[in-house]
């Protein structure tokens, strides 16, 4: 605070926040649009989940320029290009009648239109105005992705009522007119720019908070610097995070994200059913997110292990869904995986930032989401491609849990705690 008036910062983290939710409502409504689509066209799951795969290679490959923007030009301007182009890329896809204009429409406009405005360049500005509260900042940032989940019940709704073609007009003008606005209106790089210190610490506590950071840096050769992405990218460190996205951000969340409606639907529930489980994941992976900020008090590995670990046992339940009956069962396994794996995201981009603080944190932001691609281009085709071949999702049920323990183990190796990160 300074004098009575609220921190600047929460403001910045409100629009951050709305632009999370409606730029994620581009890609994490896709799992509701994808049966319409399958049933519109006849279409085997593989060949159009590639639709979806298309869309997070583009995304990922163009993240690290995205990271780029946001550290080099006003990131209200970069913010609002990027809804404006999700905007026309998702309503664009109210006129495809085939594969080729869906993935130059999805696969590569909203794509771009996303990584512009998407995770790299918002949590760069967000990383600027919080540093002692870092993983409470992200943690409400990952809310919104997760909020952005429980739109497909309204996506739903919208492809009953009036069709999947009407949706996605309806979902693009949500994008560009939410977002753009506030981006222009209100976003600004840092602190300085409002005469402001981060977290919102008068003049005094700032000067405090420095000389409690280089008490940290002289206790060891990691923060001494300022880090940029070669520098980086020499590191063990880097290399395991970029792993962990792979398997976390790219694996799991984009397997979740395009098949989890086909994972209720085929267990023999309704549509709108699927739909509500599929809403009740993302609002607990909303708060999910909310709980990763005890990693800023007990440390970013000790809350993160055990997330992964309670998290694969809610995903082993998917093993045991009964055929339609049993509607608190869904519903359960919803509850928990939303959950837990909603406290991983916030926790891993914390880390990140603890690891590689400086002013090229927007690049190395943007090349993790590269690792993220990687899983997440592979994995939307491998899970329909593989209930193409043995008729179930028992394969990619047994990937998801695979790739979670592949994600705790890589943590530990990971131990921020052995770097000693600046705390926030």
């Amino acid at each position: 605070m300074t004098g009575k008036r609220p921190y600047y910062g929460w403001l910045i983290l409100a629009v951050g926040f709305l632009t999370i939710v409606g730029g994620y409502v581009c890609r994490n409504t896709f799992s509701v649009f994808y049966p319409a689509i399958v049933d519109e066209f006849a279409w085997t799951r593989g060949n159009t989940a590639l639709i979806f795969s298309l869309n997070v290679l583009v995304y990922g490959l163009f993240a690290p320029v995205a990271g780029g923007l946001a550290d080099r030009y006003k990131p209200r301007f970069v913010l609002a290009t990027g809804a404006i182009l999700m905007g026309i890329g998702m309503a664009g896809c109210s006129l495809a009648h085939s594969r080729w204009q869906f993935y130059i429409l999805y696969g590569i406009i909203a794509a771009i239109g996303l990584s512009i405005a998407g995770w790299a360049p918002v949590a760069t500005l967000v990383a600027n105005w919080f540093i002692r509260r870092r993983a409470l900042a992200f943690g409400i940032l990952g809310a919104g992705f997760g909020l952005s989940l429980t739109f497909a019940y309204g996506a739903q709704y919208v492809i009953t009522a009036f069709g999947w073609r009407n949706a996605y007009v309806a979902v693009g003008l949500f994008v560009a007119l939410l977002v753009a606005p506030l981006c222009i209106v209100f976003i600004r790089r840092e602190p300085a720019d409002k005469g402001l210190f981060p977290d919102g610490l008068s003049e005094n506590d700032a000067a405090a908070a420095e000389t409690t950071r280089l008490a940290a840096r002289a206790a060891g050769t990691w923060h001494q610097r300022s880090w940029t992405l070669r520098e980086a990218m020499r590191t063990r460190q880097y290399w395991l995070m970029f792993l962990i996205f792979v398997f976390s951000m790219g694996i799991i969340e984009q397997v979740a994200v395009s098949h989890q409606v086909y994972f209720y639907l085929d267990a023999g529930y309704g549509a709108m059913s699927a739909a509500t489980y599929y809403g009740v994941f993302g609002i607990c992976f909303a708060i999910g997110n909310l709980l990763g900020a005890f990693s800023d008090t007990i440390g970013r590995e000790r809350f993160f292990i055990p997330a992964c670990l309670a998290c694969t046992g809610f995903v082993s339940l998917y093993f045991f869904m009964p055929v339609e009956g049993a509607t608190w069962f869904p519903a359960i396994i919803a509850a928990g995986f939303g959950l837990t794996f909603g406290s991983i995201p916030c926790v891993l981009n914390a880390t990140l930032a603890d690891l590689f603080h400086g002013g090229h944190y927007g690049r190395i932001s943007g090349t993790m989401i590269v690792g993220f691609a990687v899983g997440g281009t592979v994995s939307p085709w491998l899970a329909g491609y593989l209930h193409d071949v043995t008729g179930t999702y028992t394969s990619t049920y047994v990937l998801l849990v695979a790739g979670l323990l592949a994600t705790a183990t890589l943590m530990w190796f990971v131990a921020p705690r052995k770097v000693n990160p600046l705390r926030a």
